[in-house]
């Protein structure tokens, strides 16, 4: 019988997974968007598996932010003490890929079917590197932010893995208190934390929104 998609408990999914692996270090590769979520996800996941980081991220303009983002993530991975190594692999940047993606889910808010795309364009890249690379799991950090949707998120990667042949590792970030842990390691650390998702669309709803609160 199928799980109805609203009752799973992803966290615990995530859990589950965990234990069955106990003894063992498998390989995931984890994607990440940038240094202050992935900072609360390693914290939790490190112990547990032998990750690399992907950071592929096309929405992100301009090129100067995307830069900056990955050179934050490359700094937390130097200062943090993980029980095991962690590794980071950067993917092509082409902002062209994305804006081909969205093309006419423009005027769309943010939260929406854009969005779910964007998801989708990010993963599966992700999902490719996996397979070619001869992991074992991937996943993404996006999910421990408040403002990402965790379903969408956990169905694209079932999806892909059922397409790319890599176990997607079911998650939910943010429970736990896990997106309260990336404001406080990224204090701790010092990070640089963005106040908008990436895309030009979230930095212009971001931008309105600030206007409308003066």
């Amino acid at each position: 019988m199928n799980q109805n998609p609203q009752k799973i408990n992803y966290y615990l999914e995530c859990e589950k997974e965990i234990q069955r692996n106990a003894g063992r270090l498998p390989r995931l590769l984890l994607h990440s968007c940038c240094a202050p979520c992935s900072s609360a996800v390693l914290e939790y996941l490190s112990p547990h598996f032998d990750i690399t980081l992907f950071y592929f991220n096309p929405n992100i303009t301009p090129e100067e932010e995307y830069r900056k983002r990955v050179a934050e993530l490359h700094r937390l991975i130097a200062e943090a003490a993980y029980p095991n190594p962690v590794r980071i692999v950067e993917g092509r940047y082409d902002s062209g890929e994305f804006f081909r993606m969205a093309q006419g889910l423009e005027a769309l808010p943010e939260g929406g079917q854009r969005c779910y795309r964007c998801y989708r364009l990010r993963l599966e890249e992700t999902a490719k590197q996996a397979a070619a690379d001869g992991y074992e799991y991937f996943t993404t950090t996006l999910s421990v932010s408040p403002y990402k949707n965790a379903q969408k998120l956990n169905a694209i990667g079932s999806e892909l893995s059922a397409q790319y042949g890599v176990k997607y590792l079911l998650s939910d970030f943010k429970k736990k208190d896990g997106y309260r842990r990336s404001i406080e390691l990224s204090a701790q650390y010092g990070l640089y934390r963005q106040n908008y998702c990436g895309c030009v669309f979230s930095k212009a709803q971001r931008e309105n929104a600030l206007s409308h609160s003066v």
